[in-house]
């Protein structure tokens, strides 16, 4: 990952000192209301935060437990293929282990985008909370790097996604998209050991493997452009990105 600096700002220029007060809204009786204010929500940033780093530790694990669960199987397989010479044996035992890995990979997927689901929620509510520290003290919002704004744009600055960059290098490095790909190929290989099974030729058996690839990539993808256009539950923005003006 790199990271650029903003356009206009050099190594040797500093940001301008903050003033020496801030509008008055610590003076006289609201500053203690302010105080309670700024507590509550920095406790709330904190939760969100540590909510966060629990759904990606667990989309970590079960995309590990996955990987895991695969590298087993093959090693499996290689070793009954070596007993059984890709006979129908092989066939059989990979007919009774893939589905199983299959069925991992799918309910690896499904959990990963309920927990993306969880992350996007939490980086508006902390997008939300950054937008009232800028209420209360506008002067800092030079010294924010994240998003302040809870709509689409604001949540990915947040991400570090940038939308005026092409979406396909983040979408091919993404982890859902490679678990997808494996599910895909497992579909495949389970596809192409029926139709042999069945007394499809070699390259029958390929064609219909290529098609099941191809239309388990398709359903992940389905699910995956659906779960994103319906975002997070309750969704509205309260502090969009305001427009540039011409």
């Amino acid at each position: 990952m790199g990271y650029e600096r903003p356009p206009g700002v050099g190594q040797g220029q500093l940001p301008e000192p903050l003033p020496a007060a801030t509008s008055g809204v610590m003076e006289g009786d609201a500053g203690p209301a302010i105080a309670v204010r700024l507590q509550i929500l920095s406790t709330e940033h904190w939760s969100l935060l540590a909510s966060r780093s629990l759904a990606w530790n667990e989309s970590f694990s079960r995309a590990a437990m996955f990987l895991s669960t695969v590298t087993g199987a093959i090693v499996a397989l290689a070793l009954v293929a070596q007993v059984s010479d890709f006979g129908q044996g092989f066939r059989l035992f990979a007919l009774v282990i893939l589905p199983v890995v299959l069925f991992i990979g799918v309910g690896t997927v499904l959990r990963i985008g309920e927990s993306n689901r969880h992350d996007a929620m939490c980086v508006i509510g902390m997008n939300r909370i950054r937008a009232g520290y800028l209420e209360v003290a506008p002067e800092l919002e030079r010294f924010f790097v994240t998003g302040v704004h809870d709509d689409a744009r604001g949540t990915m600055r947040t991400m570090a996604i940038d939308l005026d960059r092409p979406y396909v290098t983040h979408l091919i490095a993404a982890t859902p998209t490679m678990i997808s790909t494996l599910n895909s190929i497992l579909l495949g290989a389970i596809a192409a050991l029926l139709a042999i099974e069945f007394g499809a030729p070699n390259a029958a058996a390929v064609g219909v493997a290529a098609g099941a690839f191809v239309l388990g990539w398709l359903l992940h993808m389905w699910y995956a452009r659906r779960a994103t256009a319906r975002g997070p539950p309750t969704w509205e923005p309260v502090f969009p990105t305001p427009r540039p003006t011409e």
